[in-house]
């Protein structure tokens, strides 16, 4: 059985450049929880946990049906509605929504499914939050930031001093690709595509 590889079928999404590119993008479906807390808070954490124990009961369940896939990076989109800039605001006010590419064949009723058995079999209610659904952000501006998260300051400002600059106005939330695995990753070595929807 061939296993569809997100990545690969989608080589441009998942690639970017240290100076700000402009990309357009069709809609994608995803998986995702959303939430307002730091990213190191626990209820982030564990919303992490809920949405891959979906995502991979979900992969399950298609590669009984022949269509297995691999789950793709996860990706986030960050906001904030204080009215003061995002560096400004408390980092347990941010908005975030943790997303999780998913195949076009991926349809409700296997995210119901999925959400079902998560909750039976792991007794995880907050499984009930996930959501599926398109998302499409269009046109984009995306810088590939390197190193740490907390240092991704001035490549924010190189998109948002190119987004002035060729009179474009943003469209959108913050999106982060994590195309590193922090976990295994050294904070220096951390890739992460920073993209901003614009029109």
């Amino acid at each position: 059985m061939n296993k569809l590889d997100l990545v690969k079928q989608n080589p441009k999404y998942y690639k970017a450049s240290p100076q700000p590119q402009v990309l357009e993008l069709k809609p994608f479906n995803y998986l995702s929880i959303g939430g307002i807390s730091a990213p190191e808070a626990e209820q982030f954490m564990h919303s992490v946990g809920v949405i891959y124990a979906v995502a991979y009961t979900v992969k399950k369940y298609c590669k009984e049906m022949g269509k297995d896939f691999g789950v793709p990076k996860m990706e986030g989109q960050w906001w904030v509605e204080s009215g003061i800039p995002f560096e400004e605001t408390p980092r347990d006010q941010w908005h975030w929504n943790i997303m999780l590419m998913m195949p076009e064949y991926v349809d409700t009723l296997l995210r119901d499914k999925a959400v079902k058995e998560v909750i039976k079999r792991k007794g995880i209610i907050l499984a009930n939050e996930v959501k599926l659904a398109p998302i499409d952000e269009g046109k984009s501006v995306q810088v590939l930031h390197l190193g740490p998260y907390e240092d991704e300051g001035p490549t924010i400002e190189k998109i948002l001093s190119y987004i002035d600059n060729h009179g474009l106005d943003m469209n959108g939330y913050h999106h982060e690709i994590y195309l590193s695995d922090p976990r295994r990753t050294p904070k220096e070595r951390l890739k992460t595509i920073i993209r901003y929807p614009v029109k």
